[in-house]
């Protein structure tokens, strides 16, 4: 047999068994169709001698949602980019408009609670070819986020996020930190109707402090209830940021639940700095330094890289603009050894995931940039994260210090994320794994090289060290290289019932 492709000697690593062996992988099509030597001729021939070949990686979280945001992820090793954290709304409207474009990499999002909250309260339509995060802070009416729904309401809320379900959504996006008005009547519904289909909440927790009342371990025990009281699969999004500086009791909490079969998993990223919208309303919270040890000088907005002076500073911005991206730097952890130590035990969590939350790529103005430009034009920015988080998650973690092995750290980056969405969805059975018969989604890189090299104030520098990236056995980067007019994408959704 001649196959469409050879990758030879290469180290294979499989983190799902534990396979790590030089050898070769031919592909045929958009699958691995045998992993050995001596596996005869192939079309084309690629020599991986010194790289690392590993299946490509799954973002769980990642809001960019573009060809710019996918050409970036790329050079970061990502292969499947999801939107579930927030979600979208109408879900059919969204995969469909996704399919007009030419996606680079495979595509999928969550049902949107959040839009079906917002349209409930009135004065809004989701419109499902927009970002998501677009529709997070546009606007100065925010009953829908600060105030608790009727019996009415509510039925009308779990009706419009059970349809998104029924239209394929990859379970329920649960941004309860920006919808602090929602009580626990209505949270449960929602993890009943999660749980009715078997799909995991992504949840933003509904409070980030160091102290009580509304702590960080208070949101962790309440989301903890819920998986106890449903039977809801709740996914933790971004243990670090949500955390804080709270991290010790937040993991204790978590890995009790754990051991007592609750269905709890976690992500993380490796910054010490998070990014959302400046409308944000924890960040309107008087006792915002007080509670989360931080400044308003800690807040940073993208577009100008203005650090505020104080409350009025902020809000001010967030009347003008409330969709203006921000960054804010909670931890130091280039300074400070225990803002160290606490960002490592969020991203080292036993079993958790590595998720970048990767924002939309911004223009000056503040608007979501849809080009096809490569490189990005100079002026766009996002977060470092949007560019780099598995680079250097892979070079900080496993190959520089490291702090786990190489093994366990692709599996962060590959089978732990499908493990949290495959009992719901089928297609991932075929991803995360380097195996016969598997989907050709590979990364092929550098562990002497591969780095991230995006900084704040160069956000859209593409990470480094990633040779070969395949996405369904089409190449996406060769040698080192984009392929612009690539667009193999595919759309990851869930089957109708």
């Amino acid at each position: 047999m001649t196959h469409d492709l050879l990758i030879r000697n290469g180290r294979v690593i499989d983190p799902e068994t534990g396979f790590d062996r030089v050898c070769d992988i031919a592909i045929a099509g958009d699958t691995i169709a045998a992993i050995g030597t001596g596996l005869g001729p192939a079309a084309t021939e690629i020599d991986a001698s010194g790289l690392v070949v590993a299946p490509g990686f799954i973002d769980l979280h990642a809001h960019g949602q573009s060809v710019a945001a996918d050409r970036m992820q790329a050079f970061d090793g990502v292969t499947t980019t999801l939107e579930l954290e927030i979600g979208v709304l109408p879900v059919a409207e969204w995969y469909e408009a996704q399919a007009g474009e030419a996606r680079v990499l495979n595509y999928g999002a969550a049902a949107a609670w959040a839009f079906a909250r917002r349209a409930v309260f009135g004065g809004f339509s989701p419109d499902g070819t927009r970002n998501a995060l677009s529709h997070m802070g546009s606007s100065n009416d925010n009953r829908w986020s600060t105030d608790t729904a009727s019996p009415e309401q509510t039925a009308e809320i779990v009706a419009a996020t059970r349809q998104g379900l029924e239209e394929g959504g990859i379970g329920i996006g649960m941004p309860n930190g920006y919808l602090t008005g929602a009580g626990m009547k209505e949270l449960s519904l929602i993890c009943d109707l999660a749980a009715e289909f078997d799909r995991p909440t992504y949840t933003h927790l509904a409070y980030m402090a160091n102290v009580d009342p509304n702590s960080s371990v208070d949101s962790y025990i309440r989301l903890i209830g819920l998986a106890g009281a449903t039977g809801a699969h709740m996914h933790i999004c971004h243990l670090n940021s949500t955390s804080l500086q709270d991290i010790d009791r937040a993991v204790e909490v978590i890995a009790k639940a754990q051991a007592q079969g609750l269905k709890v998993t976690t992500e993380a990223y490796p910054y010490g700095s998070g990014s959302t919208v400046v409308a944000a309303g924890f960040f309107a919270d008087p006792a915002f330094p007080e509670r989360t040890g931080t400044g308003y000088n800690s807040i940073e907005l993208v577009k100008n890289r203005h650090r505020f002076a104080d409350r009025p500073d902020l809000l001010r911005a967030a009347n003008e603009a409330p969709t203006d991206l921000v960054m804010w730097h909670y931890l130091d952890v280039e300074v400070n050894t225990d803002h160290r130590r606490m960002l490592d035990q969020s991203v080292t969590y036993p079993g958790g995931s590595i998720a970048s939350d990767a924002m939309p790529w911004v223009r000056p103005d503040g608007s979501i940039y849809q080009g096809m430009d490569w490189p990005l034009p100079e002026d766009v920015s996002a977060h470092p994260r949007s560019s780099g988080t598995f680079a250097k998650f892979l070079r900080d973690y496993a190959l520089d210090r490291p702090v786990i092995p190489l093994g366990e750290a692709l599996a962060k980056c590959t089978i732990y994320p499908a493990r949290v969405i495959g009992d719901s969805v089928p297609q991932i059975a075929r991803k995360a794994r380097l195996r016969e018969g598997f989907d050709a989604d590979i990364v092929v890189f550098d562990p002497e090289t591969l780095t991230d090299r995006a900084t704040f104030s160069a956000m859209n520098r593409a990470s480094e060290g990633v040779r070969h990236l395949f996405v369904g056995g089409v190449p996406v980067i060769r040698d080192g290289l984009l392929d612009t007019g690539a667009a193999p994408g595919r759309p990851v959704r869930c089957p109708p019932r």
